[in-house]
């Protein structure tokens, strides 16, 4: 069988489907599987084990989509999945030339219109759970293929990294914590000065010093955390997704707000204190029980929205105690013994 699984974006919505991926290779291991998505993406793609084919989709033009579709075109697939709900993933699917094309009920739909371009769905049609994770929403879509699983799995190789093996050297295998202060979205970056003194608790309490990651233009942003941490903290070096993945395979912990490090960290098993505020950490957040969220999403009026309406920003009332005592859940009991504190030490 040949399937192709259309999810072009964005960084934590991919690492989400990549548990369908990984089921529909346990259940079908001679499948090809390919994967289209948008080329400034492809990096966790390429860490998936279970791929056989990734086409980048280069850029909005018409003369991409059209490069793409015709590399897609290369292999008869028995069936493509739209893991996007989109009208544009929806469009590609179908010029996919795939003999069915799958996607989500109406109700499941991020683009309603989306809905005509699919010959069938793969679930009931019901209106899903508040609560739902995404995860389990692309898993249900495999029933399409006689798959009916939620088992999640994220095969996501290891990679070398000078980053990592930095962090390695200097303060060891789970001695240090990630903070993440970045987001694309304004509304969901809690101010950098909290994440600080996060960092200096971390230290005091935990004996953990911490690294600030950072992307494009969050630069300055983790110079702030650090500014506020009493010398806690450090800026991450500049860092690929593989060595974010290896950087958080050595991680003690990630603090961060719900954005595609704080998603990479909890595919590769990462403990996590996540702070939500216009996203539902039901359906987005970290997935497993254990992992501790800091949410404002029932009292948040801006749901989804990439900016908030509001006089009062739901984040702001998030305390850094709140934080603090997340971590102490998260946490094991005690700090460990003989952790380094920084390069420095003996």
């Amino acid at each position: 069988m040949n399937v192709l699984i259309v999810k072009l974006g964005a960084l934590g919505d991919i690492i989400h489907a990549i548990p369908a991926a990984a089921a529909l290779r346990s259940a079908l291991p001679d499948a090809r599987i390919d994967w289209v998505v948008d080329a400034k993406h492809r990096g966790i793609l390429d860490l998936v084990s279970v791929l056989d084919r990734i086409v980048p989709i280069e850029g909005r033009t018409l003369r991409a989509w059209t490069e793409a579709v015709s590399r897609v075109r290369q292999t008869r697939y028995d069936v493509a999945l739209d893991l996007q709900g989109l009208m544009k993933s929806a469009v590609l699917a179908r010029a996919s030339g795939a003999a069915r094309v799958a996607g989500f009920s109406i109700w499941h739909l991020r683009e309603k219109s989306a809905r005509p371009f699919y010959s069938e769905t793969g679930d009931s049609g019901a209106a899903p759970p508040d609560d739902e994770h995404v995860i389990y929403k692309n898993l249900r879509l495999l029933r399409v293929v006689g798959i009916d699983t939620r088992e999640v799995a994220f095969p996501i190789a290891r990679v070398p990294s000078a980053a990592a093996a930095e962090a390695g050297a200097a303060y060891g295998a789970g001695g240090f914590a990630l903070i993440n202060a970045g987001a694309a979205w304004p509304n969901k970056r809690w101010p950098p000065g909290r994440f600080g003194e996060v960092a200096a608790f971390l230290r005091e309490i935990r004996g953990l010093p911490s690294l600030v990651l950072w992307g494009p233009g969050e630069q300055e942003l983790a110079w702030q955390v650090v500014e506020a941490s009493s010398d806690a903290a450090r800026v991450a070096p500049a860092t690929t997704i593989g060595d974010l993945a290896e950087l958080s395979r050595l991680a003690a912990l990630v603090v961060s707000g719900d954005t595609g490090p704080l998603q990479i960290a909890a595919a590769v098993g990462t403990p996590a204190v996540a702070i939500f505020g216009p996203t539902n950490p039901g359906r987005n957040g970290p997935w497993s029980p254990d992992d501790v969220v800091v949410s404002r999403y029932p009292s948040c009026a801006c749901h989804y929205d990439r900016r908030c309406h509001n006089a009062a920003w739901c984040l702001e009332s998030v305390t850094v105690a709140e934080v603090c005592a997340a971590i102490q859940q998260r946490l094991p009991a005690a700090p460990r013994p003989g952790v380094k504190t920084g390069a420095n030490d003996d």
